[in-house]
């Protein structure tokens, strides 16, 4: 028989996890469930992680409340499950008076959000605050509570707690039909086997229409709204984010400082095909002569990747669906999270459970829930008696792999070995940085391959670069005995 649950959640991006997180605290059986072979692959994986503070989206709406309410509860977040976060403050440049008329607009948007210590400064004060702003900018909106993170560690850290709080999580399985029993609840067809509950959660992202569809509500019509981002080597000081004056469909591109001390520009904003993730030259250079007005000494030509990806919008809306579905029981929606997703996500999680709440979902506090996920060793980042430590307790740390983010084997040992953990090379990148260097995998990839067949019990042949299929190695293969040095050939 089909395995039972409680909820299930379809869509193992940044909400997707994070409601999941937030419902093990309760007394229910929980299954997350993602089409991919990994976490925050879609939307999650397409920008550039600033938890923007609230003052953009119009009163009312549902990106007004949730983003605003998931800004303050970053620090919380942060705290209990162990991710990087810099609440570093951020200001909108303007040039001219119509540009400080629409600074003024943002403050009192702003405000009526509820989000604080709002202030238009001038020139002296933005200066002060980051030198490397555009020093013709004559006004800016100042605001202290914006901050960064870094998406896929968001995301996979709340997925490793809801994990060891007990949900499981069933990846490679997307979701093909479902049915809804006479008894009540759904079945969920995938590849993987068949999943029975009683609520389900609709976080899909891109494919939350066809979930909605397939659940017998009413079809939700999304639209792919693709960005293009640049990513630049690390800087010895991260720059404040640096935001332009938005346009109606967009924030404009952005410049910002990272977790991990990289510059990225983020993000062109274009109507295109469901699914296109190419690269654009034309887009490439409206990052670039954006960045330029906000930042002009910006040297783009320390960029080390551009990648692209998609928003999923709601056609007509343009805002957040978090609500249960008026027609199916049982079935509610978290669609449309395109940004400020990532700044929503720990407040889309709480509204979901006051949701399930008026539906009248009894849910009752578990005495065993653990809310805290110890962050992982980061080499790179520790302190030298840590390294020395880690070193002493297994050489494997001392065993530097990918050297332009100073990852040694036994965290990449570690990546893998994790709930859930890596079994791609990107994978891997996502979770300890090896490959996310300047080199971009150039050096390492061989090597995490590798590791990643050795620690799965696989051949080398059968380790993807990202989901099943996409093999790196593919034929006659030569590896050096560890003990002698001999190459020795393997049919891979």
């Amino acid at each position: 028989m089909e395995p039972r649950y409680d909820i299930a959640i379809v869509g193992a991006g940044i909400t997707g996890c994070a409601i999941a997180r937030q419902l093990t605290r309760y007394d229910k059986t929980i299954c997350l469930i993602e089409a991919t072979d990994d976490i925050a692959l879609g939307a999650s994986k397409a920008n550039g992680g600033l938890v923007h503070a609230g003052y953009d989206p119009a009163p009312g709406t549902m990106k007004a409340k949730m983003n605003a309410r998931g800004c303050e509860l970053y620090g919380t977040w942060s705290k209990e499950l162990g991710f990087l976060f810099h609440r570093t403050g951020s200001l909108v440049l303007g040039f001219t008076d119509e540009d400080l008329a629409t600074l003024e607009h943002l403050r009192d948007n702003g405000l009526a959000n509820g989000v604080p210590h709002l202030e238009i400064v001038g020139p002296d004060r933005i200066a002060e605050l980051e030198p490397r702003a555009n020093p013709d900018a004559t006004c800016a909106l100042w605001c202290p509570s914006t901050g960064y993170v870094d998406p896929f560690e968001v995301a996979i850290a709340a997925a490793e707690n809801a994990v060891a709080n007990g949900a499981a999580f069933m990846r490679g399985a997307p979701v093909t039909a479902i049915d809804r029993p006479q008894e009540g609840g759904f079945v969920l067809s995938t590849p993987k086997g068949d999943v029975r509950c009683e609520i389900l959660i609709n976080a899909a992202g891109s494919g939350a229409g066809e979930i909605s569809r397939m659940a017998g509500d009413r079809g939700l019509r999304m639209v792919w709204r693709q960005g293009n981002i640049a990513v630049l080597d690390k800087e010895p000081r991260a720059i404040m984010p640096l935001y332009p004056v938005p346009t109606p469909v967009s924030k404009g591109v952005i410049v910002t400082g990272t977790v991990h001390n990289n510059t990225v520009i983020t993000a062109t904003a274009e109507m295109r095909e469901q699914g296109d993730k190419d690269t654009y030259a034309s887009d490439v250079e409206a990052l670039l002569s954006g960045a330029r007005k906000l930042v002009p000494d910006l040297d783009t030509r320390r960029i080390v990747r551009t990648f692209a990806g998609g928003r999923a919008v709601l056609e007509k809306t343009n805002d957040f669906l978090i609500e249960a579905s008026e027609s199916t029981p049982g079935l509610f929606h978290a669609a449309g999270i395109q940004s400020p997703g990532v700044a929503s996500a720990p407040a889309v999680a709480e509204r979901m459970e006051q949701l399930l709440r008026e539906a009248g979902v009894e849910l009752v506090e578990r005495a065993d829930w653990n809310p805290i996920r110890r962050m992982p060793d980061d080499f790179d980042l520790a302190p030298l008696e840590r390294k020395e430590e880690l070193i002493e307790t297994d050489p494997a740390w001392g065993r530097i792999v990918c050297r332009c983010e100073t990852v040694p084997e036994a965290e990449i040992v570690a990546a893998i070995h994790r709930k859930p953990g890596a079994i791609s090379v990107e994978g891997v990148k996502r979770r300890c940085r090896a490959g996310m260097g300047r080199c971009q995998s150039g050096f390492c990839q061989s090597r995490v391959v590798e590791i990643l067949a050795r620690e799965l019990g696989v051949a080398p042949s059968e380790v993807p670069l990202e989901d099943t299929g996409s093999w790196i190695v593919d034929g006659p293969l030569k590896n050096p005995d560890a003990h002698t040095g001999a190459i020795a050939e393997e049919d891979c």
